[in-house]
């Protein structure tokens, strides 16, 4: 293991009672890594081989807790999964689940949640679905007023008005039943809202079309035209009939995740004499934003390998380099919104001013990124503001070109805990994190990865 990232046990325990996590500086990485299944698809490979008659095996599952709670979930439902070197799942049908016996607690996955949502609203049966302390706090109108609409009876906890409609958060009830078809424009970019909305159109007997502000990821649509879905995709509006039969393909391939990956490409990037390999990451078009601003960034980023099986897949080869700063613009947000907590970290050792456009939503992930980032990195001496003008949001990073270390938080955050690990390696002495075991909502092997990169202290 490599003692610059390892735990120190001489440290007081926090008041967590768990020892904080101590990062020193490292001068470079060198290696080739594998990184874990991609977890937006390998969540959409579960479901919609549950939706299916018979046998479907999924390769490279990644074994992160959100993962797991939606193998859970649909084994409550009846489904048969198995679980070794591949997961093998045992499909029933579109109605062939069981109604669960209790409540279905989906622990803090909010992919999990509203996905299921969407299946839920298509069966003839009552479910109620608990989430965890934080998830129990994420807005779910977004998604619970179009499948109403579309007949589904739901009712979720009521929160404080909103644009003069009522939020509403977990616990939830679904009740489904015979549902029609609809068209629905979203009113905010989201790849859950319209997955759970495509889902749900595959027990509606007319048309379901989701139009996208912007274009979101798209692997649920890709993933029901590999399930052979009546699906049809133009521009950004989305077109789904529930009247052809859904047939497994037999087997399916999880790429790497590039939100994993997206650690690894910064801390390369910007720690000189770097190289660096990673292996076999997913590069769907609607998730490689990451990788278009680190190359305006002047990162060395250069790809290998490539090739496609419904998902592309490539190797990607990173050296280090000096950044440069960027304009982010609002309409690239869904494309790397998960990767904005790791963008920050690199414009704050980037030479210039970079400015990110419409990054509210941030605000209502698994905590506030913004303010952790913010917290955190002005904690090490990096300059960042935030400003709002009506419903926008941005954010202003005047790069420091060096980090000092300091004592951070994860806030329970994974993306706020790897980046802050990430922003650690790179800075001036040492920096202790509060608690890191969130990491394991979706990448529990990250510090065994980036041990595993050939390093100088």
């Amino acid at each position: 293991m490599n003692p610059a990232l390892a735990k120190n046990p001489n440290v007081a325990l926090s008041k967590s009672g768990v020892k904080p996590f101590v990062v020193k500086p490292v001068k470079e990485l060198h290696g080739q890594i594998h990184l874990p299944g991609d977890k937006s698809i390998a969540h959409r490979a579960i479901i919609l081989s549950a939706l299916v008659y018979g046998k479907t095996r999924i390769d490279n599952f990644p074994p992160n807790d959100d993962c797991l709670e939606t193998i859970s979930v649909f084994r409550k439902l009846g489904i048969k999964i198995t679980k070794g070197n591949n997961i093998f799942v045992f499909g029933k049908g579109l109605t062939g689940f069981n109604k669960p016996k209790g409540p279905i607690f989906i622990n803090e996955s909010g992919t999990t949640l509203r996905l299921l949502l969407g299946v839920l609203s298509g069966q003839n049966f009552k479910t109620q679905i608990k989430a965890g302390k934080v998830l129990s706090r994420r807005p779910m109108a977004r998604v619970t007023r179009p499948l109403r609409s579309m007949g589904a009876l739901i009712r979720g906890k009521a929160g404080k008005w909103e644009s003069g409609q009522m939020e509403e958060y977990p616990p939830i009830m679904v009740k489904g039943g015979v549902l029609k078809g609809i068209t629905y424009e979203l009113p905010v970019a989201s790849a859950q809202v319209k997955s759970a909305l495509l889902l749900a159109g595959l027990f509606a007997k007319e048309e379901t079309k989701v139009i996208e502000p912007v274009k979101t990821r798209d692997h649920t649509e890709r993933m029901l035209a590999v399930f052979k879905a009546a699906i049809k995709v133009k521009g950004n509006t989305i077109t789904i009939n529930g009247s052809r039969k859904l047939s497994s393909p037999g087997s399916i391939y999880v790429p790497g995740d590039i939100s994993s990956a997206a650690f690894f490409l910064v801390a390369a990037s910007f720690l000189p004499n770097s190289r660096i390999i990673l292996k076999n990451v997913g590069l769907n078009p609607s998730r490689v934003g990451i990788i278009k601003v680190l190359k305006r960034m002047k990162a060395n980023i250069k790809i290998r390998n490539y090739r496609s099986n419904g998902e592309p897949v490539a190797d990607i080869e990173v050296k280090g380099s000096r950044l440069y700063a960027t304009r982010i613009a609002k309409n690239e947000i869904p494309s790397l919104i998960d990767e904005l907590p790791v963008l920050m970290v690199a414009s704050s050792l980037a030479k210039g001013r970079t400015v990110i456009e419409g990054a509210q939503e941030l605000r209502v992930k698994e905590t506030d990124r913004i303010n952790s980032m913010i917290e955190n990195l002005v904690k090490m001496g990096a300059k960042i503001t935030s400003s709002r003008k009506d419903v926008q949001e941005n954010i202003a990073i005047e790069g420091v070109g060096c980090l000092q270390g300091a004592n951070l938080k994860s806030y329970g955050d994974h993306r706020t805990a790897m980046s802050m690990i990430v922003a650690g390696i790179a800075a001036k002495g040492n920096s202790k994190i509060d608690d890191i075991s969130c990491i394991s909502k979706s990448f529990p092997g990250f510090i065994k990865s980036l041990n595993a990169l050939k390093s100088k202290i």
